[in-house]
Parts: C-alpha cells; sequence; structure tokens
C-alpha cells in the first residue's frame, strides 16, 4: 500500500490537468494498472495513458455480453494505441452462462450470480494475478452514489492507490476532448451488470 495523504494531495490535485495528474503517479510505482470496459469514453484515459506509458498494462473484463460495435471500438483502439491487454472473462463460457441465467434483470434473483460470474471474479483474478500498486480508472463525480465519495485518489478496500484523473470531467468537457483529439466514442456502449447508467458495475466496490 503506497502510504500518502490522500485528503491534502487531492485539494492540491483538484485544479491540476489530467496528464499532470498522470505524471505525477507514474512516480510512485511501477508496478501499475490501467482498466477500461471500453467504454463511451474509453478512448481518452487509454490514449492518454499510451501516451504516458506505453508498456502500461490495460486490463479488460470482458463479460462476453457486449454489443458487436464494442468489440469493433476494442479493437480500434488495442490496434491505434498499441495497447498491452490482459483480457479477463467468465471461467464459463457464453453458451454455459445463456443455457443456465441467461442475462437477468437487476429485479432477477440471479443478478448477484451473473455479476460474479462475468465482471467480479474475472476483476478478483486479475488482481491477484497483477497485484498493483496503482490502478487508473476513468470514474468521475456524477455518475454514482459510491462515486460521488470518491475523488481522484482514494483506495481500493485492498489498499490499491486508484487514480481518476478526469474525475472532475463533465460529460461536456469529454465530447469537446474527443473532438478536439480526433478520438472515437463509443455510442452503443451497454454493461450487462450497470443495467442503468446511474448504477455501480462492481469492481469499484472492490
Amino acid at each position: 500500500m503506497i502510504d500518502i495523504d490522500i485528503e491534502q494531495l487531492n485539494k492540491k490535485l483538484r485544479y491540476k490537468a489530467p496528464d499532470d495528474i498522470i505524471k505525477w503517479a507514474l512516480t510512485l510505482s511501477e508496478n501499475r494498472i490501467v482498466t477500461t470496459s471500453f467504454g463511451k469514453y474509453s478512448a481518452i484515459l487509454l490514449s492518454t495513458m499510451s501516451k504516458h506509458d506505453k508498456d502500461i498494462k490495460v486490463v479488460w473484463c470482458d463479460t462476453l455480453f457486449n454489443e458487436p460495435s464494442t468489440y469493433e471500438h476494442a479493437a480500434n483502439l488495442i490496434e491505434n494505441f498499441d495497447l498491452k491487454i490482459n483480457k479477463y472473462q467468465s471461467l464459463k463460457s457464453k453458451e454455459e452462462i445463456d443455457a443456465t441465467i441467461g442475462l437477468p434483470s437487476i429485479e432477477d434473483n440471479n443478478h448477484a450470480e451473473f455479476s460474479e460470474l462475468v465482471k467480479l471474479e474475472p476483476f478478483r483474478r486479475a488482481l491477484k494475478e497483477h497485484q498493483p500498486d496503482l490502478w487508473f480508472t476513468n470514474i468521475r463525480v456524477r455518475q454514482t452514489e459510491l462515486r460521488n465519495k470518491k475523488d481522484i485518489l482514494s483506495y481500493s478496500k485492498d489498499g490499491i492507490l486508484k487514480i481518476s484523473p478526469f474525475y472532475y470531467w463533465t460529460d461536456v468537457d469529454l465530447d469537446a476532448y474527443l473532438e478536439a483529439n480526433n478520438l472515437p466514442k463509443n455510442y452503443n456502449y451497454f454493461d450487462p451488470i450497470k443495467a442503468l447508467q446511474n448504477r455501480e458495475c462492481g469492481i469499484h466496490l472492490q
């Protein structure tokens, strides 16, 4: 665990540019990951991280239930930024999942089991394998109740330092960044774990 004064550092970093936040964080440890679901604004964090650390491990927990356009978006970003992808997915095949619990709604009693199968267990496996000191994420304020309680810097339950360089950026800010930098947006992203936009996906509860 990297022991820092998070409260003071969050105040200091509040108005820093994401590039500056990333450059500062990278000095803390070389044992780091960045997570992605290849969601709507994934091109922003991934392109920025690849600029500062071309060899950073990119952890993708593929639920197996993404839209075809998301897999296309992922393939394009992986190729364009030469991402060092570490892909994790359920130990059960999509066919097995479809044949047993399918794709349950959030009201369905099977939804917790589904979340465990396709997102939580693969992510725990990823953390166990890499045991990072630093975890770069693209969570932002105003996304969910949980994320509103975070900040640019926070700790996971396991004591991993999480860095969210775009934490205070709005959708308007991100859209402008995409346009200015000619980056793609994944318009059709759907997370079967969240289902609803303001619902937590699970890995940030870890």
